[in-house]
């Protein structure tokens, strides 16, 4: 049985579904990371998991135990919001040890545990700082450590770097995996932003209209989306997608036309002759300048350097545009004029969807 197990549990506001029949289990100790669009459902997933919200049906169970009616305080569960939600009256050290405070821990103990987790989260300096007098970063640190000093068994994270500037969101992302590691807790971690949840996830939830549309690993979320719209919630510069119809060539194969140019499929893609979306990711275009070099022909429009990697937008003789991501190449950056080119895309890698229902196929 796993830690916790959420079981189709539904909740409507108005006419409006907001969670429709979603079911998930998570392990002991493993970092969940639900992943979506504004308006998804994800925060009421979490309020329904603290008891702050009821669901209209389903269960919630926790060691086994149905905790679907138990009141916030019965649930021995931490929740950090994406807004810090501190005490502006009190300290970041008050902040920190009001749960501890709230639980009778003696004084001395309450002590060591706060400045043992502000050194952890780097914001021990700071501890006789008022909410007011403390950057964004500061505050949300203080946040995670609110949440995290009693050790829960389950803590729920509300889209916590949501509002810190992207330096600091760049650091937390290597340092949250080690800190809550280090708590051995069971995490659900919600967030809009697909870097995070590659970069954190254990399992990655990808939440459609009130339920999840893919569970998986982070590695088979991105490279086997189940469908063109999850394709599309990942990766930046993002998936390129055309609509194809598979043709059977004379001896045998299958090719397929993008902006006019046939090009042959690998001898085991075995497709429907039907209206498709092949989607193709730009790391997976390649750009020569080889009038012998086989491929799309293309013009570079535009050419950007992407930390260590350069991505080019090229476009066809009929306007169809294509994004192509290559590690760093100095020629490339150079063009800033019209150039030709050939776009060669490695078709191993190709993602095929159903034209009408979007699904892969």
């Amino acid at each position: 049985m796993a830690f916790l197990e959420i079981e189709q549990i539904s909740k409507a506001y108005g006419a409006k579904q907001v969670l429709d029949e979603l079911s998930l289990s998570v392990e002991a100790g493993e970092c969940m990371v639900v992943f979506g669009q504004s308006g998804c459902g994800k925060t009421t997933l979490l309020r329904a998991l603290a008891g702050m919200v009821e669901p209209a049906c389903g269960a919630i169970r926790m060691n086994g135990e149905d905790i679907t009616r138990f009141s916030p305080d019965r649930r021995n569960i931490a929740m950090a919001f994406q807004n810090f939600a501190l005490y502006p009256h009190m300290s970041a050290f008050e902040n920190i040890a009001s749960p501890l405070r709230a639980s009778k821990i003696a004084p001395g103990e309450i002590t060591r545990r706060v400045v043992e987790i502000a050194e952890l989260l780097r914001i021990d300096h700071v501890l006789a700082h008022l909410p007011r007098e403390l950057s964004n970063g500061q505050k949300q640190r203080t946040t995670l450590a609110r949440s995290l000093i009693r050790r829960p068994p389950l803590i729920l994270l509300d889209d916590p770097l949501r509002n810190v500037d992207a330096k600091i969101r760049n650091e937390m992302r290597f340092e949250l995996p080690r800190l809550l590691r280090s708590f051995n807790a069971t995490v659900l971690y919600v967030t809009q932003d697909y870097r995070e949840a590659l970069a954190l996830g254990d399992r990655i939830g990808v939440m459609v209209g009130g339920r999840f549309a893919q569970i998986g690993d982070p590695r088979s979320v991105y490279r086997a989306p189940k469908s063109e719209r999850i394709a599309r919630l990942f990766g930046d510069p993002p998936i390129n997608l055309f609509n194809v119809s598979p043709m059977h060539t004379k001896d045998g194969g299958v090719c397929v036309a993008i902006g006019g140019t046939q090009i042959a499929l690998p001898p085991e893609v075995r497709l429907p002759a039907a209206n498709l979306t092949l989607g193709i990711r730009p790391e997976h275009v390649g750009l020569s300048f080889d009038p012998a070099s086989q491929g799309l022909p293309v013009s570079v429009e535009a050419v950007t350097p992407f930390n260590v990697r350069t991505v080019a937008l090229l476009k066809m003789h009929d306007g169809t545009e294509i994004l192509a991501s290559q590690p760093e190449n100095d020629a490339l950056l150079a063009t800033r004029e019209h150039r030709a080119g050939f776009a060669r895309l490695d078709l191993k890698h190709a993602l095929f969807f159903d034209g009408a229902s979007g699904a892969r196929l």
